[in-house]
This record gives C-alpha cells, structure tokens and sequence, in this order.
C-alpha cells in the first residue's frame, strides 16, 4: 500500500463527506435512471436550462483544466489561452443557430443523426463508424488525459504511483456511473460544479494574498519568466516581457501573432455545432428554449467565471516553483504549498468532483454510441428496454477499462488536448452546412474524417514535416489539415449523388432546419421551418462581446488595472442587456 504523506485527519474526513453525498445522489436516483434508454442517457428530456448548462460546464472542467491551463501560462502567457477561449465563438454559434436544432432531432446521441440526415447504407455504415471511433479513440483519449491529471493531483500530494492511482479513480467513478445513469451526473454535476470552483477560488485568493497582492504578484511572475528564458522554459511562442499580455503585442514573434489568427479565425468553427456530450444535455432539456439557454449559461460559466483562479496560480507558480520538469504539475505543487490543513482536503475533494463529473459523463456518453449506434443498430434491435440498460452498464464497464489504459500510457495533458484537436479538426466545416445545405451527402463527412485522421497523422508524424512538429506549431497544422479537408470533402459532394429526396424532405419535416433548402422547401411549403434573421445574427455578436467583455473584466482587475476592468464591466452589462432584449424578438412559435 502506498505512503500516505500530506493529508490530516480533518482532511481526510471531508473527502470522505463529499463520498458520502456524491453516492448518496447516485443512489437516489437509481430505479429512475434504470428504468428505460430514455431515462438512462438523456433523463428523459426534462432537464432545465440551469441544470443542463451546469452539467455542461462542469463536465468541461475536469481535474485536468487547472493543471493544464497552469501549465500553458508558464509556457505560453496568458494570451496561449486563446487555444481555447477562442471556443466561445463556436459556442455562441451554437447557441443561437444549433442548439434549438439538435433539441428538435429528438434523439439520444448525436451520431444518430447521421441516419436521420442522410438515410441509406452509406449512413448507417457511417453512423457505426462514427459512434466506435468517438466511444473508443476519441473519448477514450479525453477521459485519459482527465484521469492522468488526478494522478498527478494524488501524486503530489499523497505520493501514489500512478498505476495505483489509475486504478483507484476509475474503480470509484465506475460505480457512481452503474447506478444513476445521466440523472445521477447532472444532478451531481450541480454541486460538484460550485465545490469545486469554491476550492480553486480559495487558493488563488490565498496565493495573490500571499504574494502581495495583484501588483505585487503581476510584477513578480514576469520577473521570474525572465530569469527561466535563459533555459528555455518558456515556449518560442512568447517573450518573458508578455507573459502577461492578453494578445500578442507589436513586438511578439510571427508564431505567436499567426497562431493568435488561426485561433481567432479558424479553430472554434470546429466547436460550433456544439456535439458530443453537450448535445446529450441538449437532447435532455425540456423544450428549444430551454436548450438554447443551457448552451447560453455554459458559455458564460465557461469563460467568465472560471479561468482566472487557474490563471492566478499559474502565475504564482513561477515565482514559487521556477524550475520543474512537467509545467502541469504545477498546480498541484501550489496546492501543498499553500493550503493549510482543512483547505487541503475541501481543494481535494472539489478537484474529485471535477474528475468525477466528466468521467461519469463520458463513461455515460461513450456507451450510449455503443448501445444506441451499434448493438441496438445493428446487433439486436428488439430486446426489452432493461436488457439495453443492462447492456449499457457493461458498455460502461468496458469504457472505463479503456480508459484506464489510455491514461496509464500518456504523459502530457495540453499535448493530447492538441492530438484530438488535430484529428477532428477536418470535419469542422461539414458538420456546420449540414444542418443548413441540402447538397451535403454521407460521402462528405467520410470523406472529411478520413482525410483529417491521414493529413494530420501525417503532418505529426512524417518526418519530412519534422519543422513544424511538436505544440509551439499547432496553428500551422490546423490551418493545413483544415484547408486540405475541407477541399477535399467539396470536391467528394459534387461527384457524389445527392441523399435521395424522400429521405431529405422527412429530414426537413422532422427538423424544419432553415438555410439553403430550396428545392426540398419548395416541395414542403406546409411546413414552417426555423426563421434565422437578424436578431439570432446581431444576437452572435452581442453575446461574444459580452462574455469576452467579462472575461477580461475580471482578469483587468485581478491584475490590478482597475480602470480597465469596470469599463470592461460596463460593455458586458450593456451588451448582456441588448442580448437578451433580442432574444424575446426571436422566432418561438410553438415554444
């Protein structure tokens, strides 16, 4: 048995509480999550918007968003979190273009839309293939890189190895997940989600506290950045003297400003549609209305309120740690640092509830493409409704085996952020028109995905492509992967044969998309589909500004530029205001 080293008794007895009250819930919500497919992967479609949305956020903020985003801030400032806060334009887009869409499917996963679009052989051969990759390489990928974080967390402060430690956490996450189904995860999700941002907000207060406050701690970092670059501890993407630099600065290297371009530009078109365990939460929500203020409340608790604490210990990081081998390991070296006993176990406990609500849902959201696109599909397609739900408990199983393996072999958390990225990055477009172009055909999106898996495996591992591997030339291989794709995925459209156009008039009827439908809504003018006008576009715009107005809000004056930070307050309260002023003129016919 390995050593405990760091932990107090009281420590140890409110991890021990919030075991206690995570099973408690799992358990209180057994025979209803068991009761029916429907029950068990999307609750039934009864969720509201605040319960969704936070089971969405919470989800995204697993053990392994601290320890990578503290490890881009020592690599890369402030502005290398463009890599993701770029996302909040996909997600605007989904909110206002998508998410009442995906409500209207009316279908468990998202992979099964694959056959609802397109229909005929081609789309159910492309629906199993989908679902296997995504349950098996793609999420498996992403609940390694989150289990690998928790063992760096246990590592540091309890001295486990990290094959004990692999086995531990997916052990106890796999029960939790048996029991309750997708209930058990978004109501958990709720708690665990306000936990476990109490306990990172309470340490960056303690370390700007500790450091002398936001000048103190801002002037401090970049000292400390100056004194690591001889070393090359800091990437080639940015200068010690902009570490704290929101965007790339006139005197920024060419890769930081070409890299800042392509996130601003092109990388969160491939977040835009808003798939995968997001439109899970979306499928379970009451009606449209509820869906698009789900997505609306995640992408303000994603990029407002949750960056900076991880940002702060970052930077605290450099002055108090200068020289580590893994960057990532940071976070949780801050956390022995500065927590005192009682502290230590709350911040314990919160990092498991973020680990616990996104394995639970991706172990959930993993075997639902296993039970619901393959085995139901297409190995047994009449049995009783506990005999899927038992299959799914076994398919969890299995995800969850995988998982463990997946973490054990990886080694760096910002690096598999950027494989997985990479791999899907090629589809992005396709995904988007979709929904809104009628020429779009099966071929497309296989094309799309083959060529994206061939072109970026290719650029990663080729060695004629050597110059422009590894994660400072990301950027360059995104734009390559998703030009080269997206050519290729056009060319396939055209010289393939349209969807048969019983199968896309049934589509129209089922989700009276709007968008280029010409001929397919001319032959069902007794159908009202969605009207897209100016307030869902104007509406985009506010809510980006507003949101990104609140993120820098609040990074202005953590950092102590007071002036700027109520300015940038005063732009998100009126923006906000026009925004949802907006939303009351949309299009809600039959909501």
């Amino acid at each position: 048995m390995p050593e405990i080293i760091s932990l107090a008794l009281i420590d140890w007895l409110i991890i021990l509480a919030y075991f206690v009250l995570s099973l408690s819930i799992g358990l209180y919500y057994t025979k209803r999550a068991t009761g029916s497919l429907t029950e068990y992967f999307v609750a039934g479609r009864t969720l509201s918007w605040w319960l969704a949305g936070t089971s969405i956020v919470a989800t995204s903020f697993a053990a392994d968003t601290p320890l990578a985003i503290a490890g881009i801030v020592r690599t890369r400032g402030i502005q290398g979190n463009w890599y993701w806060w770029s996302g909040l334009m996909g997600g605007m887009l989904c909110v206002f273009f998508y998410a009442r869409l995906w409500r209207r499917a009316r279908i468990l996963t998202d992979v099964e839309f694959v056959e609802l679009r397109y229909g005929g052989k081609a789309a159910s051969l492309l629906r199993l293939f989908h679902a296997l990759y995504r349950s098996t390489l793609f999420n498996c990928v992403t609940m390694g890189w989150v289990i690998l974080a928790m063992t760096k967390i246990v590592h540091e402060l309890l001295g486990w190895d990290k094959a004990f430690s692999v086995g531990i956490l997916v052990f106890v996450t796999l029960i939790y997940t048996l029991l309750s189904g997708l209930w058990g995860a978004v109501v958990t999700d709720f708690f665990q989600f306000i936990w476990a941002m109490l306990g990172c907000i309470m340490l960056a207060v303690i370390v700007v506290v500790k450091t002398g406050g936001p000048a103190a701690l801002a002037m401090k970092s970049v000292a400390a950045a100056k004194t690591l670059s001889a070393s090359e501890t800091l990437s080639k993407v940015v200068a010690p003297d902009q570490l704290l630099g929101f965007v790339p600065s006139p005197g920024a290297t060419k890769l930081a400003v070409f890299s800042f371009f392509v996130f601003i530009f092109f990388q969160w078109l491939g977040g835009g549609e808003g798939g995968g365990f997001l439109a899970q939460r979306l499928f379970s929500t009451k009606n449209e209305k509820h869906s698009m203020l789900a997505v609306l409340w995640y992408n303000f608790a994603h990029y407002a309120v949750r960056p900076w604490p991880w940002i702060i210990v970052g930077l605290g990081s450099l002055i108090y740690f200068p020289n580590i081998a893994d960057p990532e390991s940071s976070y949780p070296k801050m956390m022995v640092l500065f927590l005192p006993v009682g502290l230590k176990g709350f911040l314990v406990a919160a990092f498991l509830a973020a680990f616990m609500s996104t394995i639970t849902t991706h172990l959930n959201w993993g075997a639902s493409y296993l039970i619901n696109d393959v085995y139901k599909r297409f190995v047994k397609k009449d049995a009783p409704e506990r005999h899927y739900v038992f299959m799914s408990q076994v398919a969890t199983f299995m995800m969850a085996v995988l998982a463990g393996l997946t973490a054990w072999r990886m080694k760096s958390i910002y690096e598999a952020w950027l494989f997985i990225q990479l791999l899907m990055v090629g589809t992005s477009l396709v995904v988007l028109l979709r929904w809104y172009w009628w020429r779009v055909n099966a071929w497309s999106e296989v094309s799309a995905m083959i060529s994206s898996l061939f072109i970026s495996l290719t650029l990663e591992k080729a060695p004629y492509f050597r110059s422009i591997q590894g994660p400072d030339y990301y950027a360059v291989r995104l734009v390559i992967t998703l030009g080269l794709c997206t050519v290729i995925w056009l060319v396939v459209t055209f010289l393939t044969k349209p969807v048969e156009q019983k199968q896309l008039e049934e589509f129209f009827r089922h989700v009276r998309p709007g968008g280029f439908w010409g001929p397919i809504a001319r032959k069902c003018k007794d159908i009202k589909k969605l009207h897209l006008g100016w307030p869902e576009v104007t509406n985009f715009f506010l809510g980006t500004i507003c949101i990104y107005a609140s993120l820098f809000s609040i990074g202005w004056l953590v950092m102590g530029q007071y002036r700027l930070g109520l300015m940038a307050a005063a732009l998100c309260a009126v923006s906000g205001w026009a925004m949802f002023f907006l939303i009351s003129k949309m299009d809600w016919e039959g909501i």
